[in-house]
This record gives structure tokens, C-alpha cells and sequence, in this order.
């Protein structure tokens, strides 16, 4: 499977998109990285980064004029006020092709929360659409100044197979329908509880432990493996080659 992203003569570093966020860091002993559906979705794609820095706030109202941008002397800004509404545009300097029926989804860095500003999210069909596009970020409040660092990422992107999530056909069933399920759930629940139980009494197994591990572990209620062979601990993905 290829993904070609085809560079204009501007400045474009892309990567993979990396485990590691600084709010995760700082939690207390990395407890944040226990969390095996944060760590593969972090990982979950390639990120598109800022080839210099710039300071905008939004002055609250409509129009274009009230974004207010300031790059960092001696550079250009990465971004625009082009749609008013309080939306910061960022250029994306390539043009992407997927393989047939792929799409791209575009979105901001998974996991990494920015004050006064979140990142919107897009679908583009980038297996025949001979246009650029653009990364849009809306400001949550206004008044506020936000910065955005040469380096940091803006864009975070994988593809999608066109059409696949419309072939599901979604429907609710009560827990108990499955008794197999059922059963293994009200095991899991039961351990879970004596698990948190024992975190608070010293010495115990538990507290040894410090998480439960049987979801990272790939492994049932019972501790048995689960019968799925592609259950991931980590996605490692291949960089943008020249």
C-alpha cells in the first residue's frame, strides 16, 4: 500500500506520530501510558509539523479581521484568518495521493489537548482529488492568546477505506443475549473490584502490580490469550522516504 505525499517547493516535514505527549509525561509515575487505547491511538498516523512559530488571538466577533496573527521575527506565518468565524487555517504544502477507495482523515494531534483552540476534523478523497487542502483549527475563546511553536505538530492524518463504515450495520442487544459474554464480564467486573480493593492494602499482589493488565496483556477474564493474533501493544509506522 502506498501513500505519496507530493511536495511544492515549501518547507514540509512530516512524521510518524509519536507515542509521547508532555501532559503524559507528567503524569504521576507516566500512569497516562497504562492506557494501551491512548497509546496506539497517538500513534495511529503521521503528523505534519510547523516549519516556524507565530502567537494569534481572536478578538470574538465574525469577521475575518478579528484573528489576529503574529509569526516569530524574521518569519512567515503558517497560517491564515480565511474564513472568519474565529478559524485558524494552516497551509498543508503537499499534495497527497492514496491508493484507490482510500481516503485521508485529517485531524489534530490525537490526545494533545491545546487551550482556546481545537483542531476540526476532515475526510478527503486523496485517491483522485488534484487539490490541496487545508488544516482548520477553531479558537474556543476569545481574548486569549495562543502559541504555536516551530516544530509543533498541526496535522495529524491516516487513511480510511471509502464506504467501509457504511457496510456496518449498528444495532443494541442486552448484555445477557450473550451469555458467554455475560458471564466473562461479570468476572472481569468482580476481579476489577478486588483489584481496586487491594491496591490500598500494603504488600498485596495488586499493589505489586499497580494496574491491571489484562486488557495491554491480551488476555480474557480468565487470563486466557484471545483468540484475535494481531492484538498490538505499540504501532510503529514507516516515515515519508525521499
Amino acid at each position: 500500500m502506498e501513500l505519496t505525499a507530493y511536495t511544492m517547493g515549501h518547507p514540509t516535514r512530516i512524521r510518524p506520530a509519536p507515542v509521547e505527549r508532555d501532559w503524559m509525561e507528567k503524569s504521576q509515575e507516566r500512569f497516562a501510558y497504562r492506557c494501551l487505547p491512548l497509546n496506539i491511538a497517538n500513534a495511529h498516523g503521521w503528523e505534519m509539523l510547523l516549519p516556524t512559530g507565530f502567537k494569534a488571538v481572536w478578538g470574538g466577533r465574525d469577521e475575518k479581521q478579528t484573528v489576529n496573527i503574529y509569526p516569530d521575527a524574521g518569519t512567515v506565518a503558517p497560517a491564515v484568518s480565511h474564513f472568519g468565524h474565529g478559524v485558524l487555517t494552516f497551509y498543508v504544502t503537499c499534495l497527497f495521493r492514496t491508493e484507490p477507495g482510500y481516503d485521508l482523515l485529517v485531524q489534530g494531534p490525537v490526545n494533545a489537548p491545546k487551550d482556546a483552540i481545537a483542531p476540526l476534523s476532515g475526510i478527503i478523497e486523496t485517491d483522485w482529488a488534484p487539490y490541496t487542502f487545508t488544516m482548520n483549527w477553531k479558537f474556543t475563546r476569545p481574548g486569549t492568546v495562543v502559541r504555536f511553536e516551530a516544530g509543533e505538530p498541526f496535522c495529524h492524518f491516516f487513511p480510511v477505506k471509502r464506504g467501509e463504515i457504511e457496510a456496518f450495520e449498528p444495532r443494541m442487544m442486552p448484555l445477557s443475549s450473550n451469555p458467554e459474554l455475560f458471564e466473562q464480564h461479570a468476572r472481569w467486573e468482580k476481579s476489577r473490584l478486588n483489584f481496586m480493593d487491594d491496591l490500598g492494602k500494603k504488600d498485596s499482589e495488586a499493589r505489586e502490580e499497580k494496574w491491571q493488565k489484562l486488557y495491554y496483556r491480551g488476555v480474557d477474564a480468565d487470563g486466557n490469550e484471545v483468540k484475535t493474533a494481531d492484538h498490538r501493544t505499540r504501532v510503529k509506522l514507516k516515515p515519508f522516504t525521499d
